[in-house]
């Protein structure tokens, strides 16, 4: 945990900073941003892309997972996106109330879905069961949207040309009550099971592994062995689209 006079650009990538950090001590250097976000897994991904973050994470008193609440007859795209902005909405209120510098904040949020039906993380074993139960044997959908807040004085400049390959269809949207604009995306793929036997099912639960995951399994751990075919972005399945966030980095000029 650095200490509040310690440079922001020196401190570990992964570390979060301290809740009651002094924006006139830190100073945000260019291409810094802040990960929204408690996944191991999206924070190994993103230091793969070799930017340098730090953590913006809720408290306590910040009831997360009340955001991720599937409104009646809502489709498994439309989800995973409004919640990744509500989240994104959500940290940049925490970014300004913490007094920290102003840089970038990247949220993202992953769904499985079979057709309509979506399935979040599970409740207990037996909902983790009752998941991986409606899966076996069959393909079913990933879905994983990325989100990025940029502060105004940072938005590129409206004449800048930018590469081919950094013009994304995603237009800039406000975030309510705050400065600066939002940009997102979604990626989706797909995953097949094979038929997992009742034993196998129970034997996967009792690892552990599906608790906290999103459609009760870990791609990139025990699941795997009882998956036959992937189609898409497998960062994407792991929670983190490679690809689709280094576009949003390029397109606001954090990425070359």
């Amino acid at each position: 945990m650095p200490s509040k006079s310690t440079p922001l650009g020196r401190v570990r990538r992964s570390q979060a900073l301290p809740v009651q950090a002094s924006a006139a001590a830190l100073g945000a250097p260019p291409g810094f941003i802040y990960l929204a976000s408690q996944s191991p897994r999206r924070r190994q991904l993103l230091e793969q892309l070799g930017v340098a973050f730090e953590l913006l994470l809720p408290t306590d008193d910040e009831d997360a997972e009340a955001l991720e609440a599937v409104l009646p007859g809502e489709a498994p795209a439309r989800y995973v996106k409004r919640v990744t902005r509500l989240k994104l909405e959500a940290a940049v209120a925490r970014l300004e109330r913490r007094g920290l510098p102003l840089a970038p904040v990247l949220c993202s949020d992953t769904t499985v879905a079979r057709g309509r039906q979506i399935f979040g993380k599970p409740l207990d074993d037996r909902d983790a069961a009752r998941m991986l139960g409606a899966l076996t044997g069959a393909t079913h959908r990933v879905l994983t949207a990325v989100a990025l807040w940029v502060p105004a004085s940072s938005l590129p400049h409206p004449g800048k040309a930018l590469p081919t390959s950094t013009r994304i269809r995603a237009p800039f949207f406000a975030v309510p009550g705050r400065a600066g604009r939002g940009i997102d995306t979604v990626c989706e793929s797909r995953v097949t099971f094979e038929r997992m036997s009742p034993a196998q099912i129970a034997r996967y639960v009792a690892s552990g592994e599906p608790r906290g995951k999103a459609g009760a399994y870990a791609i990139q751990g025990q699941a795997a062995m009882h998956v036959t075919g992937i189609h898409g972005s497998y960062s994407g399945i792991m929670g983190l689209p490679m690809h689709e966030t280094s576009v949003l980095l390029r397109r606001v000029g954090l990425l070359p």
